[in-house]
């Protein structure tokens, strides 16, 4: 069983940066492919990226490519998403995901959800 808690959510204007963080529970972090997803009011949920459980290889949706970077601590059992250069189509309700496989993460299967800190971009 493995257990998420995101932290690092807020409001920041656009052009600004963020980082969330995602620490997992459970002494089996480092086996997990990890990724970040986001759902923004009236919409499904998405994919934003994903990292392999050694920190490669990474993925991107193309709407944040260039501006967020994953990447991962696995003695902290951490997962983190840097974004930079927001804009106000990111504002959304953010989600750590862990899966077994990073390509089932990537569309979206995830044996593990966090619970969701609101990031809010002001234009």
């Amino acid at each position: 069983q493995v257990q998420l808690v995101e932290s690092g959510g807020g409001l920041v204007q656009a052009g600004g940066s963020l980082r969330l963080s995602c620490a997992a529970s459970g002494r089996t972090f480092s086996t997990y492919a990890m990724g970040w997803f986001r759902q923004a009011p009236g919409k499904g949920r998405e994919f934003v990226a994903g990292i392999g459980w050694s920190g490669d290889p990474r993925y991107y949706a193309d709407s944040v490519k260039g501006r967020f970077t994953i990447s991962r601590d696995n003695a902290k059992n951490t997962v983190y998403l840097q974004m930079n250069s927001l804009k106000s189509e990111d504002t959304s309700i953010y989600y750590c995901a862990a899966h077994g496989r990073l390509s089932s993460l990537r569309v979206g299967a995830s044996d593990y959800w966090g619970q969701g800190p609101q990031v809010t971009v002001s234009s």
